[in-house]
């Protein structure tokens, strides 16, 4: 789904498209679970594949062999909630794989035309007023495709590496593989690209039918080779806590625990914000970045408006 640079059909075979993507997400999950770990005898070295074979799952979930591969295959009309948590059970799946799953079963079996191009989204007021709230605290919103849809001064001093990317709204995933600066700026840019892929693709999961995810999932596929390989592995996550080892240009290190908080009211986008520990270095690094980003504000200030930068490229008609 989404996985090549080619222009967004309207009428492309999107219960197709989730077809092959649950086919390749449970042949995926099979492939890492070995036959040891669930408890199933090994006779000789005959196998054929690395992880269980579709037989085996049925047998370990309690259903026909011929029911498990028609569900592998996207034909999961009627699929019980039972069904789904036996085969969770039996290939050690998460709960960010589980949702995953979900989302792809209840793809392959809509009907729901493609929609056009959504709207750019926007920040309401009153959230962009928390964030300003904010002032020791670098926050800022995200969308679904990882965009950076708001930030308060402090967020943006952080993520000022991200910002000098021209294109707006400034986006994660984008930085993260195609600027040259992104392995130095993430001390930790295996373990980023690694989660950045598995939301992306959770995403994708949740709404095929988001043309600026698609437009994106195919940039990043056709410009970088990391990502493709990545991708091809069908990871999921769910990302909402954990912590950020940063090397920033200004004030060097920082390892920033941080927290993301969805926003109920607006659909897609979260609320991410990053602490330090009080006393530490990386709390001394923040306070120094506060007082440059304060100094810089008045630069900040003269910058031309949003909807004078430079945006991503013109949509195209449906």
């Amino acid at each position: 789904m989404a996985g090549r640079n080619v222009p967004y059909d309207t009428n492309r075979d999107i219960r197709g498209d989730f077809r092959a993507e649950i086919r390749e997400f449970l042949g995926t999950r099979r492939a890492r679970v070995t036959p040891e770990q669930v408890g199933l005898p090994v006779y000789g070295d005959r196998r054929r594949v690395t992880g269980l074979r579709r037989e085996e799952v049925a047998l370990l979930a309690g259903i026909s062999s011929e029911y498990y591969t028609r569900l592998e295959r996207g034909n999961a009309t009627g699929v019980s909630e039972s069904v789904i948590d036996g085969i969770a059970r039996v290939l050690q799946l998460d709960e960010a794989e589980r949702t995953h799953l979900l989302d792809l079963l209840r793809g392959a079996n809509t009907t729901r035309p493609p929609r056009r191009r959504p709207a750019q989204q926007r920040v309401r007021p009153t959230v962009q007023r928390v964030l300003d709230s904010m002032l020791g605290t670098p926050a800022f919103v995200l969308s679904g495709r990882l965009d950076i849809l708001a930030a308060n001064h402090l967020g943006r001093a952080l993520f000022s590496p991200v910002y000098a990317d021209p294109v707006r709204p400034p986006n994660n995933a984008r930085f993260v593989f195609l600027d040259p600066g992104a392995t130095e700026f993430f001390r930790d840019w295996d373990k980023v690209a690694g989660d950045t892929v598995a939301m992306l693709r959770a995403e994708v999961g949740r709404d095929p039918y988001d043309r600026r995810l698609s437009d994106l999932i195919g940039e990043l596929s056709t410009r970088s080779e990391e990502f493709r390989h990545r991708w091809a592995a069908h990871n999921v996550r769910i990302h909402t806590s954990g912590m950020k080892l940063l090397h920033h240009p200004v004030v060097g290190d920082l390892d920033l625990p941080f927290e993301a908080f969805p926003l109920g009211a607006d659909v897609g986008q979260s609320l991410l914000t990053y602490t330090a520990e009080p006393g530490s270095p990386s709390q001394e690094a923040l306070n120094l970045l506060a007082s440059w980003a304060a100094a810089d504000e008045d630069i900040e200030r003269s910058a031309p408006a949003n909807d004078s930068e430079p945006t991503e490229s013109a949509e195209t008609p449906d």
